[in-house]
């Protein structure tokens, strides 16, 4: 019997993403409801009670309105939005951090953010393993597609095609802050430089580290190799060699929709710094493709299935 589905806000970038990539699996079932029917609560409750998985691609007071509107069922829902990321009684949808089974057994699933995404790869489990420090002051530099804006920043790009390029949380403070420092068991939230470029999609995490002024001086070899085993057996994490150090890194105006992550350990020559960089589509790993690997893990199906690896 297949499996009932709903996507709230499937008309949202992220929505779309989501129903393309389950186009043609016989394991679901879509509820689907029309434009009248998307902005009647009734409805929207009906279909949130009658599905067996709901997906919300909605803002984040939307989300936690659906939430309200599946209460009494038992639903099992993955939130796209930031609104539950690091609230009581949700698990968080890192399956490579956090543990498959966690998802599988979870109701309710709250998906990373596209940025965190890349940063926990990197920064969580080196401080797991000794080699980070969890009480230095990180700084995270970013930069994204003007996709993970949503549709009035992808209608804003594409309408002044001037824009090159755009700084913004400026005034710190960044709703990605959380889940960050929470789930890196950080003591100090990281300084966070996101920006974003006339690019559709794609990203770009770094993580600059003074290795010599760490706690152990840890050696970019030790880093590499740290990253190399924890994700060994990951179908969607990649860990670049560590020589040579690539001369650049791109990101392409023409780029494919991808729903994986590679991880790039970069030393100085004398080991004294390094940079610690995580490329990803954000509309894949870091939103759509991570909302199907965690539907996956929670309907007991391989977890690659429908992704692009």
């Amino acid at each position: 019997m297949a499996i009932r589905l709903f996507i709230d806000g499937a008309v949202g970038t992220t929505g779309l993403e989501i129903r393309e990539r389950l186009q043609g699996r016989s394991e679901f079932d879509l509820i689907v409801l029309d434009d009248a029917q998307r902005k009647d609560e009734s409805a929207r409750r009906d279909a949130l009670h009658a599905a067996d998985i709901a997906i919300l691609c909605l803002p984040d007071d939307a989300a936690k309105d659906a939430v309200r509107l599946a209460d009494g069922s038992a639903t099992r829902i993955i939130d796209a939005s930031s609104a539950h990321r690091v609230a009581e009684g949700w698990t968080y949808g890192f399956p490579e951090l956090i543990g498959h089974a966690k998802i599988a057994a979870a109701q309710f699933v709250s998906n990373p953010g596209c940025y965190p995404t890349g940063f926990l790869a990197l920064v969580a489990p080196l401080v797991r393993a000794g080699l980070l420090p969890a009480d230095w002051p990180y700084t995270v530099n970013a930069v994204s597609g003007y996709s993970g804006g949503g549709n009035a920043l992808i209608e804003r790009f594409e309408q002044d095609t001037d824009i090159a390029f755009r700084a913004y949380g400026l005034q710190m403070g960044h709703k990605h802050l959380a889940e960050m420092q929470t789930y890196a068991a950080l003591t100090h939230a990281p300084v966070f430089s996101p920006s974003v470029i006339s690019a559709h999609r794609g990203m770009v995490v770094d993580v600059p580290l003074p290795l010599a002024a760490l706690p152990g001086r840890p050696t970019p070899a030790a880093l590499h190799a740290a990253l190399a085993a924890y994700y060994s057996d990951s179908p969607f994490v990649a860990v670049a060699p560590l020589d040579p150090v690539p001369g650049e890194l791109l990101l392409l105006k023409s780029a494919a929709p991808w729903d994986g992550l590679t991880l790039h350990v970069c030393g100085s020559t004398d080991g004294t710094q390094a940079r610690l960089i995580a490329r990803l589509d954000n509309l894949g790993k870091g939103a759509s493709g991570a909302a199907i690997q965690n539907l996956n893990i929670m309907c007991g199906l391989p977890e690659t299935t429908g992704l692009r690896l």
